[in-house]
């Protein structure tokens, strides 16, 4: 194939082979095949070792994986072919929309063009299959998956809110995609202090319940730039000192808790437009100052709390939102710690009464660990909230001494390992919520 000079032409996102003649001339066309027969032509495909090279020859029948981290590849075809022959490429690391593929049809026509044309695909996470017609046509796509560049996965961004300074608050403070928390926002909605906050509908947070002189069950929804609304009215059983986490990929649930003068089991399901449904009866052990988290990419855990005395049982909720009964502790008992995801797919406790600072994680199948040894300074009723798309981060708090109200941060690596202080930013407060938000770093 012969390529033309200062003339080649790169489609991102579009699912389109680009093919660009000796008179300059543009033409496209949209690949038809569907994922069910992408798959069903796949399945008599006989799939090679990944390819990291900057050239390669295919055989047909083949199916490869192309891995571009380092370099791009052109990929020379078979110089003869006969009707049927099929081959697919596919983008192993997602990176073709850096380093693309570029096929040379060897003689052979492609889409009924000779091989004159330069034909290259530079979408990232794409998947080319082609079959072979005949002379005229030659090559034809009969797959390349429409697929955008790769997309930023999990949760980029995070949003610390409201609490208890030396009065109930709203003020907010947002944290960029790599851990760094920003200065106070001024608040929204009803300041108020032991509420919850989770994420919800992919790239969205909600805040919801809490106390501000007496139990609320007022919502405020944040966008996924990080703006808090104003209050929406609230649904479901007034409470304070509960939890709430994400599950099903794109919902939530609100759950346990205080209410009145006594201790409750009950949950509350968010769709994924943040509309928050009556009570669903509580199972398990209705307790306070539990925590919660996504785990496994698509349930939830509530665990520890307070009955009459410290606890350390936890219930796992289902990718529908159905939450199982308790399972025997592990770990010290203890009351109003934090917990998030880490890692896409597992989640840690941290923290809690008595000023500790230990954690406890949480695989991807819902078994807490025993404890790890603390890191940082001890403190409870603190906040903490996925961001950076694996990663995690404590903030704030209550740590008894002299000035209890603390602004300061840990941040929490992909494998689950707790980071020393940071210097706290924004005003220290405790009994506040934190959620991550945004798919955009």
């Amino acid at each position: 194939m012969s390529g033309i000079t200062g003339s080649k032409l790169n489609i991102r996102g579009s699912g389109l082979v680009a093919k660009l003649g000796t008179d300059g001339q543009i033409l496209t066309s949209t690949g038809a095949g569907t994922q069910a027969a992408f798959e069903d032509a796949a399945a008599g495909i006989s799939w090679q070792a990944v390819e990291t090279g900057s050239t390669m020859t295919a055989v047909a029948g083949n199916g490869y994986p192309i891995n571009t981290t380092s370099n791009a590849c052109t990929i020379t075809l078979p110089a003869s072919a006969s009707l049927g022959d099929q081959i697919i490429f596919t983008d192993y690391a997602r990176t073709w929309g850096t380093n693309g593929i570029e096929l040379d049809s060897n003689g052979l026509n492609y889409q009924g063009e000779d091989d004159s044309y330069t034909v290259e695909y530079t979408t990232d996470g794409q998947s080319v299959q082609i079959v072979y017609s005949d002379a005229t046509n030659g090559w034809i796509p009969i797959s390349d998956d429409d697929v955008t560049d790769v997309p930023v996965t999990g949760t980029q961004k995070a949003i610390f809110g409201y609490g208890l300074t030396d009065s109930v608050s709203s003020l907010t403070n947002l944290v960029s995609s790599s851990g760094v928390v920003a200065s106070d926002v001024t608040g929204v909605g009803t300041a108020r202090q032991e509420l919850a906050a989770t994420g919800y509908g992919g790239d969205k947070a909600i805040f919801g319940y809490g106390y501000s002189g007496s139990d609320s069950s007022l919502t405020n929804l944040v966008n996924n730039s990080g703006v808090v609304a104003a209050d929406v009215t609230g649904v479901g059983t007034a409470r304070r000192y509960l939890a709430a986490a994400s599950y099903g990929t794109d919902k939530a649930l609100f759950g346990y808790g205080y209410a009145g003068s006594s201790n409750t089991a009950v949950t509350n399901l968010v769709s994924n437009s943040g509309v928050v449904a009556t009570d669903t009866t509580g199972v398990g052990t209705a307790r306070r100052w539990v925590a919660a988290t996504g785990y496994g990419t698509d349930k939830a855990i509530f665990g520890y709390g307070y009955v009459s005395g410290y606890v350390s049982m936890t219930n796992l909720v289902s990718n529908s939102g159905v939450v199982a009964e308790d399972v025997t502790g592990v770990g010290t008992a203890r009351y109003a710690a934090a917990a998030a995801t880490y890692g896409t797919d597992k989640a840690l406790f941290g923290y809690g009464n008595g000023y500790v600072s230990m954690t406890n994680l949480v695989s991807n199948v819902g078994v807490v660990g025993t404890d790890v040894t603390g890191v940082g300074t001890g403190r409870e009723k603190l906040g903490a909230a996925a961001y950076g798309g694996d990663k995690a981060i404590f903030g704030y708090g209550y740590d008894g001494s002299g000035s209890p109200h603390v602004s300061m941060t840990n941040l929490v690596n992909n494998s689950g390992v707790v980071a020393t202080d940071t210097t706290g930013v924004g005003t220290g407060r405790y009994a506040l919520a934190a959620a991550g938000f945004s798919y955009s770093a």
